[in-house]
């Protein structure tokens, strides 16, 4: 978006642009979010900012009106797969925090003057502001959306110490966290008062998102929840899940149209990177209007769009589980596939819920981690039915993520991606295509060979091109389309040899 193209959404207070720029008011030295209800200032006394860190290096304080950092993040880091991109979903991540700046210049292969030039000239800020500003966000949401003690938000934040939190929060904010947390709306204290932790440590937040959230998400995780590891339902979805600095319990549901993140026990290190990966999986920072905007513009989809808007495409919360979720899917269907995953997460880690459930309660079922590589590697074996060439595949694959050999994540692009896994036995283009769209969140994948692709195509109407070029760069969210249409299709065949290694249909 040009200058003009942006005054003209904040001329006109369009919520869609809240969290994709920043617009600073000269003559006051305070930046806002698009939508900000004040009055539109004169075009000579602003200037826009791509993320809030720039304008923090500015010299600009938030609005106290309109709190720009109280949004969803901007969809450009999913989108974009260059540097800048890359960096701000690993700096989302929590690599800057646990590592610093070297660390995130390593995984992106850039010295850190290389980075800090890259992404000044690119975001305005440098990594260590964009990590900074990423805290203070985190900070101003569990300040007006939990009750945690201010101590513990600081540090469950990522910040060091409590005086530069306290520092760092009245820069940003002009206010103190005191302040800061009397600012919460009716909605936020009304749900600290209703929260009753069920154990000492847990606590609730609601999750923002811009535009509808189209449900069926629930029902793709629930379809594909692993017994014993994952508990999920269609309007909510529970797991533990092993972060770097301990094993975090986590609920999200849906309730009226506000998505709630209940965490039962996290290491307070972890709570940013848990807090990010759940937006993760969920596609939070979408831009749903935008997405079906184009989609409907194929007559095929054009339907479906209408029926079902606000459809997210389902991330990832860990690169290496979802390789091997797709690797043991394929060929075979989306309940054979889980009833496989059951077996092989037999040699995870043991885990007692923190949570404790009535006896009568039928999800009492969470008693385990996912398999770590190594373990996958050693009992593959013995605990995984089925094609001798699939669990050898599996077994070197997951042998070469253990010991580092082979190692991937949210910092790759989809090039990168296919540098890594294609050399791997048993993984082919649909199984990257695959990780692409789910751990990358690449908006613009299209499973051409998939069955279910195909079913869905002949669902909706089978003219048109093929590849559904027209919908690009969305065609993530066109496969999710008619995967869903694909359900309603006559029950056909899933044989028919895919691009890949082996056959394919869509599971993971």
């Amino acid at each position: 978006m040009d200058f003009w193209q942006r005054y003209r959404a904040i001329d006109t207070r369009d919520s869609r642009f809240d969290g994709q720029f920043y617009t600073a008011v000269k003559s006051t030295g305070i930046y806002c979010r698009p939508s900000c209800p004040a009055r539109t200032p004169k075009p000579e006394n602003v200037e826009f900012f791509e993320t809030s860190a720039a304008a923090h290096e500015s010299g600009y304080r938030a609005c106290k009106r309109c709190l720009p950092e109280a949004v969803p993040g901007t969809p450009a880091w999913n989108v974009r797969s260059d540097v800048a991109g890359r960096a701000m979903r690993l700096i989302n991540d929590g690599v800057v925090d646990d590592g610093g700046v070297p660390a995130l210049a390593a995984r992106l292969g850039y010295s850190t003057r290389q980075l800090g030039r890259i992404l000044t000239q690119e975001l305005g800020a440098g990594p260590l502001a964009l990590a900074r500003a990423a805290r203070a966000q985190t900070a101003r949401q569990l300040l007006v959306s939990t009750r945690m003690g201010v101590a513990d938000v600081a540090f469950a934040s990522g910040f060091n110490s409590v005086r530069q939190f306290n520092e760092t929060v009245l820069q940003v904010y002009d206010r103190t966290p005191g302040q800061l947390r009397a600012t919460a709306p009716a909605a936020e204290r009304v749900a600290q008062r209703r929260t009753v932790p069920e154990t000492p440590g847990s606590l609730s937040l609601r999750l923002p998102y811009r535009g509808e959230l189209e449900p069926g998400i629930f029902a793709f995780l629930a379809a594909r929840a692993i017994p014993g590891v994952e508990l999920a339902g269609p309007d909510f979805y529970e797991r533990a899940l092993a972060l770097p600095h301990g094993v975090a319990h986590f609920r999200v549901s849906l309730t009226r149209g506000a998505l709630e993140l209940t965490i039962r026990s996290v290491a307070l290190k972890d709570l940013h990177t848990l807090i990010t990966r759940v937006r993760r999986l969920f596609d939070l920072d979408a831009d749903p209007e935008a997405v079906d905007g184009v989609l409907e513009g194929d007559p095929r989809l054009a339907p479906q769009v209408r029926a079902l808007p606000g459809m997210r495409l389902p991330g990832a919360l860990d690169p290496q589980e979802m390789l091997v979720r797709a690797m043991v899917g394929q060929q075979i269907t989306v309940a054979a596939a889980r009833t496989a995953l059951g077996g092989l997460s037999a040699c995870g880690e043991p885990f007692s819920p923190t949570a404790q459930r009535s006896p009568e309660d039928p999800e009492q079922a969470i008693t385990r981690l996912f398999p770590a590589p190594a373990a996958l590697a050693e009992k593959l074996p013995e605990l995984l039915r089925g094609p001798a060439r699939r669990t050898g595949s599996l077994q070197k694959v997951t042998a070469a993520m253990a010991s580092g050999e082979l190692d991937f994540g949210f910092g790759d692009t989809p090039e990168t991606l296919a540098a890594k896994l294609l050399p791997q036995p048993g993984v082919g283009p649909w199984t990257v295509g695959y990780l692409s769209m789910r751990v990358l969140g690449s908006p613009d994948v299209f499973l051409a060979g998939d069955a279910a692709i195909r079913n869905g195509i002949r669902s909706i109407g089978g003219d048109g091109d093929p590849a559904f070029a027209g919908v690009s760069p969305w065609r993530s969210y066109a496969t999710l389309h008619l995967w869903r249409a694909a359900l309603t299709a006559p029950r056909r065949s899933t044989t028919t040899p895919s691009n890949d290694s082996e056959r394919t249909a869509h599971h993971g």
